[in-house]
């Protein structure tokens, strides 16, 4: 089966996308959590990092730079995480460097079932899942597409070999 998944069409810039490493991206969701969660956005990166940065700032300023002795055991649990656990990643930043058209107006997922279409202003509510209890999707995949509201987690789109913009 083939892993790797193209942008295409009305874009400025076609987009390859390969899900094996998506494992390593920081910007993963566990879908486990997100799902469970009500109404959860998805993450603004750039707000997070000014609030976590800030927050460390502020900690080294009160209390001086201590190092945690549960470093390792961090690391332990987060390993365990990502064996374990169901990931997605959202759909909008690869859409964003593919870089639509101005004219362009839907997003057709392409799979070995036919055709699934959604329009563009739809993007930022769908979700890439890319693994299930920590193995990937091989069976019907290289990936499935969610709704963000969790509509169709039950039945997602799966088997998809390409992404189309019209």
């Amino acid at each position: 089966m083939e892993q790797i998944i193209p942008i295409k069409g009305n874009v400025s810039f076609p987009v390859t996308l390969d899900p094996g490493v998506w494992i390593f991206d920081d910007r993963r969701i566990d879908l486990d959590d997100f799902f469970s969660l009500p109404d959860q956005p998805l993450r603004d990166e750039e707000a997070e990092y000014i609030k976590s940065t800030s927050k460390f700032w502020e900690k080294e300023i009160r209390e001086g730079a201590i190092f945690p002795p549960t470093i390792k055991s961090e690391k332990k649990y987060e390993k365990e995480k990502v064996l374990t656990s169901t990931f997605g990643i959202p759909l909008l930043p690869f859409l964003q460097n593919a870089v639509p058209a101005d004219s362009a107006s839907d997003i057709l997922f392409e799979t070995k079932n036919g055709t699934f279409s959604f329009p563009l202003t739809k993007a930022e509510s769908l979700v890439i899942q890319f693994s299930l209890k920590g193995k990937p999707l091989r069976d019907d995949g290289p990936v499935h597409i969610l709704l963000k509201d969790g509509s169709n987690r039950e039945n997602p789109i799966t088997h998809v070999t390409a992404i189309h913009i019209q």
